[in-house]
């Protein structure tokens, strides 16, 4: 499962031909991050597990 701070690659890449995003904000809606140009989006919980393909790393620093 995804957590905060986790970098994920989503099924369809941003405009700027990046994959990766930071989830930087999580509750009823989570909020990425792209890796490359610091664009944030924010979708409901439902559609972000619906557009998640895979866990590229999870957060080891644990609070």
């Amino acid at each position: 499962m995804y957590d905060l701070h986790d970098i994920v690659e989503m099924k369809k890449p941003h405009a700027c031909q990046t994959n990766r995003w930071e989830i930087i904000r999580m509750g009823a809606d989570i909020k990425i991050k792209c890796m490359n140009c610091g664009h944030i989006v924010m979708m409901t919980r439902r559609e972000f597990e619906k557009k998640m393909k895979k866990i590229l790393e999870k957060n080891v620093e644990k609070e």
